[in-house]
């Protein structure tokens, strides 16, 4: 009965969009119910070891716990690249960030932003009626014409950038972050509603704060919204650093404040699945929990775990790429779902499209359709290959099922330094990587090159590799892809 069941819902999942297409005016809507709301939880630096159900000790993440009992638990979810802006910008359009123009983490003093001319998630699921918010970090673009109310959202709460650009001078050296002396250099620090900002943050009371602001205006606008169809974005500015919890749960964990932040987001989380439960949204909403990429290990007890995987936050190593990703829909994902397929955040946006009944973008997207996964099919396999990019579209890897191909690149590496420790970062060092290979499903820690006994999986990779180059580019060859699109610019006043 369960197999039937889960055959049933692959295969009405795969034919959601064209079954309303199909539908001509004067007929009545073949659609029994309203597409499903959409919760989507970003957790920022959050690293692959980072929850309880990954392995993670000595602090509590109960709710987050309970959503992969209920719902399905990836371990091979990837984001395009391990940084900040790059992550987002490929997370709303459902590309590798390079196709769109964004890479890096845009500063506050950039006239660059995603291009309004791509479509975000929001603006494919408005096509369907559905109404947004975003409470939290968007980093996607500072100036207004980058702002979320210009991307397809309704409403919108939260810091413009990370939480740590009070730290900068404009020359990049750093400034006092308690007192923001420097402030002049960069626009403050602000808490923006809608396109004003409405705060300043300048101490780290404020900071701890902003876990709680996002959670109480997300459970507003589900209040709000009831009657939907609704998609609320949340993406955290925790644990990043600088990292701060509010007295709720500072000194609550034996991990200390990392501990402490991380269970205030399994908090928030809670606390909006206690929203859809009081307002009868539970068993029509779907809910996506993830993270931007990997840990900042250097910042040692303020950084998070990357559970083992190699490196962390700003390589291509496993422990850069590969985060954590749970998703809970009722009578859709079967309870205590265990999905080892690769999967990624660029194939959000298409799933979302698929089960809203919305047109995908014009523009080319890299994402697919991962809803077969997320409801237990165990023959599907809808993203064989994965591309790792870093940098300036600079392609560092190829995997394709359990086999990555690493491709010689430059690379920040943590090892041989000592981590930092209560906030104050280690030093990291820059290393030359030659090409590998790794059996992922054997060696997840990328311990064991195995290039000498499959020259032909090398030989398979490489070639996806140079297909890769010639669709999106590679800096490190100087290759300019033919089908990389130009991020939203403003000129300089």
């Amino acid at each position: 009965m369960k197999n039937d069941r889960l055959a049933w819902f692959g295969l009405s999942g795969l034919m959601t969009v064209s079954s309303i297409q199909a539908n001509e005016p004067g007929k009545k809507n073949i659609r029994k119910s309203q597409p499903p709301n959409v919760v989507l939880i970003l957790a920022d630096d959050m690293g692959y070891g980072d929850l309880n159900c990954y392995g993670a000790t000595r602090y509590t993440t109960p709710n987050l716990d309970k959503l992969a009992k209920n719902g399905v638990r990836f371990t091979n979810f990837y984001v395009s690249q391990a940084v900040c802006s790059a992550s987002r910008a490929a997370l709303m359009t459902g590309c590798y960030s390079n196709r769109v123009g964004i890479a890096g983490a845009l500063f506050p003093n950039s006239l660059v932003g995603l291009n309004p001319n791509e479509e975000t998630i929001a603006e494919v699921l408005k096509k369907s009626g559905y109404v947004s918010g975003i409470f939290g970090k968007w980093h996607l673009g500072y100036q207004r014409e980058f702002l979320p109310l210009q991307q397809g959202f309704e409403e919108y709460l939260g810091l413009p950038y990370s939480n740590d650009m009070w730290k900068y001078n404009i020359d990049g050296s750093a400034a006092n972050p308690e007192t923001n002396k420097n402030k002049a250099s960069y626009p403050p620090l602000s808490l923006i509603d809608g396109n004003d900002p409405v705060k300043e943050i300048v101490t780290m009371d404020d900071q701890a704060q902003l876990t709680t602001k996002y959670t109480e205006r997300a459970v507003s606008f589900i209040e709000k919204h009831k009657k939907a169809p609704f998609f609320i974005y949340i993406p955290h500015s925790m644990p990043h650093i600088p990292i701060a919890a509010s007295n709720k749960f500072k000194g609550k964990s034996e991990q200390g404040l990392y501990g402490d932040v991380l269970m205030e987001i399994d908090w928030s989380v809670g606390q909006i699945i206690e929203a859809l439960e009081k307002n009868g949204l539970t068993e029509n909403t779907l809910v996506i929990f993830t993270s931007d990429n990997g840990p900042w290990l250097n910042y040692g007890n303020h950084g998070g775990s990357a559970g083992g995987l190699r490196e962390g936050k700003g390589t291509s190593w496993e422990g850069g790429q590969r985060v954590p990703c749970i998703m809970k829909w009722p009578g859709r994902i079967p309870d205590g779902l265990v999905c080892n397929k690769i999967a990624a955040t660029i194939d959000i946006l298409p799933t979302l499209a698929n089960i809203s009944g919305s047109q995908l973008p014009t523009n080319k997207i890299d994402g697919v359709n991962i809803l077969p996964l997320m409801i237990g099919d165990q023959n599907a396999n809808p993203r064989e290959v994965f591309l790792y990019y870093y940098n300036a579209n600079c392609l560092e890897g190829v995997r394709k099922n359990q086999w990555k191909l690493v491709l010689p690149h430059k690379s920040q590496t943590y090892e041989g330094f000592a981590p930092g420790k209560d906030g104050v970062g280690g030093k990291t060092g820059n290393v030359k990587v030659e090409s590998a290979l790794y059996d992922l499903r054997r060696d997840p820690g990328e311990r064991y090159d195995v290039k000498e006994y499959y020259p032909e999986v090398v030989t398979e990779l490489s070639k996806i590799a140079d297909e890769a180059r010639h669709d999106l580019g590679d800096g490190i060859m100087n290759i300019k892809g033919e089908n990389v699109r130009e991020p939203g610019r403003i000129k300089s006043q």
